[in-house]
């Protein structure tokens, strides 16, 4: 079926993002773009200023730091892997063999008064789909502060670039593990992408939070390292290879080249009311020698750069099946596309819902909510991202899924309309 935007409906997405660039007290620049399953582009704009300190016009190849967009792209990497045999949804043993740090990770239960840390042996074991769908608990040190005061004096980072940054990091809930009966996969696609029989409920410690809203963890990026250890590639070089090269996209990596950052969008700090210029979060991919290069962390939660443009064509893969409909290249398989798009924590249908707050108001504001819904209507949380199950009220399909990243770079991709 062909799907269209009508001009009416572009009038108004293009109006809407004026009306906000145009105020200083919003956003100074942003790029929309809507493509569909056939890679036609329905709709593009690019609005207001790269910087609230610069004249430049935005421009649709304007290139931004996707942040946790990035998480989806780890995703489809690891379940490429999956696809494989070389790594499996629910073999703890696989995760073990090459991420041993995993078999021994502790849970951090408080931080006393002297600052020292109590933490507890975890009774379940970690397996991929937990670090995919965020149940293996680990949350961020901006949402937890509990996190965030034991990384001191020195402190966490994440957005440091350095392997400590992800993998210092303790656990702040058991490793949780969701009922198989919920998912909708197909009993022999699912045994072709290594899932075995897993308990029928989430199970969580009685002294930790349970795993109820995932924004706020570093498993995806674990899931990044697992797949550099399992294919003796560095994650970039990994997602060049097999996703970023079959789909002909050329401005989408971790290291941005002088032309990227020629175009790279600057950025700021919003508070209510006011806007102001910062420095870049993400700075060390962007100064980087070539001969620093090595010894920079692969995020697959946070690392990519690029442009909207071409992160349109990866969406454009997954609506198609996980055939590029562009190239023509698979990059996925339609069961594997299926898996991701599967509610696997049905157990918690509010976890969006519960509001996070900020332990670094440097990094990211309070979030109240993550996307408004009836309270009728349960939240989902596919491999990688969150699932909209039923149709909203702004007209987004049911089995919709979105994320969004650091810098409020946003993606939605629809199975049945959006």
């Amino acid at each position: 079926m062909t799907r269209t935007l009508s001009d009416s409906a572009k009038h108004g997405i293009r109006t809407s993002m004026d009306d906000v660039t145009a105020d200083p007290h919003k956003i100074p620049g942003c790029v929309a773009v809507v493509v569909d399953r056939d890679g036609k582009t329905l709709f593009s704009h690019a609005s207001g200023k790269k910087g609230i300190d610069t004249k430049e016009p935005m421009s649709l190849d304007a290139v931004f730091w996707i942040a946790s967009c990035t998480k989806m792209i780890g995703g489809i990497a690891a379940m490429q892997l999956v696809e494989q045999g070389r790594l499996a949804l629910d073999d703890a043993d696989l995760v073990e063999r090459y991420c041993p740090e995993l078999k021994t990770i502790r849970i951090l239960k408080g931080i006393d008064e002297n600052c020292k840390a109590e933490t507890v042996a975890k009774k379940n074991r970690i397996t991929l789909r937990m670090l995919l769908n965020h149940t293996a608990g680990f949350e961020y040190t901006f949402f937890n502060d509990t996190v965030r005061l034991y990384g001191q004096p020195a402190g966490i980072d994440e957005f440091d670039c350095h392997p400590s940054g992800v993998l210092g990091q303790p656990l702040t809930f058991e490793p949780a593990f969701c009922t198989s009966a919920a998912r909708r996969a197909k009993s022999s696609s699912r045994h072709r992408l290594g899932i075995r029989s897993i308990p029928p409920i989430f199970h969580h410690s009685s002294h930790s939070p349970h795993p109820t809203n995932p924004t706020r963890q570093v498993g995806i990026d674990w899931a990044g390292t697992l797949i550099e250890r399992a294919t003796s590639m560095s994650l970039n070089e990994y997602f060049q290879t097999h996703i970023f090269a079959p789909l002909d996209l050329h401005h989408i990596t971790m290291f941005p080249t002088p032309q990227m950052k020629a175009n790279l969008a600057h950025m700021h700090q919003k508070t209510p009311g006011h806007v102001r210029a910062r420095d870049h979060l993400y700075r060390r991919p962007l100064i980087a020698t070539p001969a620093e290069v090595p010894g920079i962390y692969n995020s697959a939660g946070a690392g990519c750069f690029g442009r909207p443009t071409d992160y349109a064509q990866i969406l454009a893969a997954l609506l198609n099946g996980g055939t590029s409909p562009a190239t023509d290249n698979r990059i996925l398989t339609e069961e594997s596309v299926e898996e991701m798009f599967t509610n696997q924590i049905p157990a918690f249908p509010d976890f969006g819902r519960k509001g996070v707050r900020t332990a670094k108001p440097t990094y990211t504001n309070d979030i109240p909510d993550l996307y408004h819904q009836p309270e009728e209507q349960p939240q989902g949380w596919g491999l990688t991202f969150m699932l909209t199950i039923h149709e909203a009220a702004t007209g987004r399909g049911k089995n919709t899924a979105w994320w969004a990243g650091e810098l409020i770079y946003s993606m939605v991709v629809g199975e049945e309309g959006c």
